[in-house]
């Protein structure tokens, strides 16, 4: 029998957990082509979030159209550019015979390359001459999404995930100039820009001194709620002839502070170690397990930390509240009160701790667990 959770990868249909309002509210921006930047936490299921409202934005007419641009594999500006043409390409053209066609009339002056590599359509894009050395500019591929839209009168979504990628490429700064000057001015076009490196993402478009400032509506996700959680759980419980109850369903969402991702494994950990009905020891039994499977990349990371960051990493997990009392500083060896901020921000931009308003919690709960429990001892 199919699991009937999902994580690790786009959720989507069924797998799709609420997000309702979220949803609604991409969903708008896109039909308005309002530029989007969405912030959350790693793992928080932005780009599920994004593939949901961008299916239901493709479906509700044939001129809208949505491309997909994904900046992991995309180190250079010159990687970038390529990936940014072939995406656009494909989504206006499903043959083959048509990408190539649009490629050459759009970006003959590039000396376009082509190959397809399979039959169901994966199509291979890139550029025979150096742009650069020819003394020519990317301006036409940047702008080849308003280009196509309105040639063919469309409207376009663009979505870029791991866009703060572009914050290392070289002259990264010139480059962002370049992408703000072009997308600002289309009309038919709207960006639809995420990342995994929220630190990185905040820096680029909530910092008033870098290009992409107020570039778009800025959407910072939050935790989906115990309640829609749990109506979830014993939904794909019941689905696949099981049962939970809502209380034993709160627990694992309990157990992972409502993580997206978290509730999604820890759920279908549980569900596998269930014959007919799950139990609290059932979920008990599968956290044990999965904090157990995640020790040695928790060990990793601390290795990877000074005693001070450890230590306020335990003074957090412990609940403390004020990090600069004497009582704390002493307690888990943090130096002095000055040197308290600056832990923090190292472990912020480590992307370990979340700091907020009255507070700062771990990002990650099972983390966290493992530190209150397995480091300790």
């Amino acid at each position: 029998m199919e699991t009937p959770f999902i994580f690790g990868k786009i959720a989507s249909d069924q797998d799709f957990t609420d997000r309702v309002v979220e949803t609604r509210h991409l969903l708008d921006n896109f039909k308005g082509t309002v530029n989007t930047i969405l912030i959350s936490p790693r793992r928080w299921g932005k780009s599920s979030l994004v593939a949901k409202a961008a299916d239901i934005f493709a479906k509700e007419s044939d001129d809208n159209i949505v491309v997909y641009i994904d900046l992991f594999n995309c180190r250079t500006a010159d990687k970038f550019y390529e990936a940014f043409a072939k995406s656009v390409i494909s989504a206006f053209n499903t043959a083959f015979e048509d990408f190539v066609s649009s490629a050459l009339k759009y970006l003959g002056r590039f000396a376009p390359n082509f190959s397809a590599s399979d039959p169901a359509g994966t199509y291979e894009l890139s550029f025979g001459i150096d742009i650069r050395d020819k003394k020519m500019s990317f301006d036409e591929i940047l702008d080849l999404p308003q280009t196509l839209a309105k040639d063919r009168g469309k409207k376009v979504i663009v979505c870029i995930d791991e866009f703060q990628t572009i914050k290392n490429y070289e002259s990264s700064r010139d480059f962002q100039c370049g992408l703000r000057a072009h997308w600002q001015k289309h009309q038919d076009v709207a960006y639809c820009l995420y990342g995994s490196k929220r630190n990185m993402m905040i820096d680029l478009f909530a910092d008033p001194e870098n290009p992409f400032y107020k570039f778009g509506d800025m959407i910072f996700l939050q935790k989906i709620s115990q309640e829609d959680w749990c109506r979830f759980i014993v939904q794909r419980f019941e689905d696949t002839g099981k049962l939970i109850t809502p209380e034993v369903a709160g627990l694992i969402v309990d157990k992972v502070d409502r993580h997206p991702y978290y509730v999604q494994q820890l759920s279908q950990l549980a569900w596998f170690r269930t014959n007919i009905e799950c139990t609290e020891d059932i979920v008990n039994v599968a956290f044990d397990s999965l904090a157990g499977q995640l020790s040695l990349v928790f060990s990793h990371i601390v290795d990877g930390l000074t005693p001070s960051q450890i230590g306020l990493l335990l003074a957090v997990a412990d609940g403390c509240v004020s990090l600069t009392s004497q009582a704390v500083l002493n307690k888990y060896r943090l130096g002095s009160s000055a040197n308290v901020k600056i832990i923090k921000n190292a472990l912020e931009k480590k992307e370990l701790i979340d700091i907020l308003p009255g507070r700062i919690d771990i990002q990650d709960p099972v983390f966290k667990f493992w530190l209150q429990t397995e480091y300790k001892k």
